[in-house]
């Protein structure tokens, strides 16, 4: 027996020491524990009802439950595209001929706006100009009948078109002409070529609209009918018409 150091503290004076359990004492005891838990898990499970034991009643009831819910599911997927079919079929078909009818076309491919509407030198220059190429063709903006097409003084050689809601558009300076009184006519369609005849001071095509016999804007009237001139924009029908 081992003699006490006087440096030791006194709390260590009467008192006895608990010898640790081995480690392989704890281990049996783990073990232990988890054995018990398996035995009670597999008790509680042989508690569960076998499918042979349940009640043929109730099968048979599942079973129906589920054949109705897929019809159920089955009718509300037809009622669903019988929906989608008819909002289909209620949309309004266009055929090429109203298309042609309803488009509003640049009357040049590639052009200079170069004159507005308004007054100019002192006089109302009742249209707008767009330079182009001399003998650049020029096509119809809009379906209509042809009333008159040849030398109109001041307008040179220009075609006047008449639509069918009886508004009125004259293309104006040209070199040549390429319809005659009389035609009807149809967006897109050439109609003539760009010139200098006339009181022109350059070569342009003068557009001008006219509105029960009134001079109209054709930037504000084109523009209305889905046709802006500056931004080179054409109606939503134009690319049907043209095809």
């Amino acid at each position: 027996m081992r003699q006490r150091l006087s440096s030791e503290p006194d709390r260590y004076r009467g008192r006895r020491r608990v010898p640790t359990p081995p480690r392989s004492r704890y281990a049996a005891v783990v073990t232990s524990a988890f054995v018990g838990a398996g035995v009670m898990a597999i008790g509680a499970a042989s508690q569960l009802p076998d499918a042979k034991a349940v009640s043929p009643n109730v099968l048979k009831n599942l079973q129906e439950a589920a054949v109705a819910q897929d019809a159920l599911a089955d009718r509300s997927t037809d009622n669903d595209r019988a929906s989608r079919g008819e909002k289909r079929g209620t949309a309004p078909k266009i055929s090429e001929e109203e298309a042609a009818a309803e488009a509003w076309l640049l009357p040049l491919s590639d052009y200079e706006f170069t004159s507005p509407f308004g007054v100019r030198f002192g006089e109302l220059h009742a249209g707008i100009d767009l330079a182009a190429p001399e003998g650049t063709p020029y096509k119809a903006i809009h379906a209509g009948t042809v009333t008159s097409a040849g030398y109109q003084g001041g307008y040179g050689y220009a075609i006047i078109i008449k639509h069918d809601d009886g508004t009125e558009m004259i293309y104006a300076h040209s070199r040549r002409l390429l319809v005659q009184d009389g035609d009807r006519v149809q967006a897109g369609q050439v109609i003539g070529e760009v010139g200098n005849t006339g009181h022109s001071y350059g070569t342009h095509l003068h557009i001008g609209v006219y509105v029960n016999g009134s001079p109209t804007d054709p930037i504000v009237f084109l523009r209305a009918h889905g046709v802006d001139i500056k931004l080179k924009i054409e109606s939503v029908y134009g690319a049907l018409a043209a095809s």
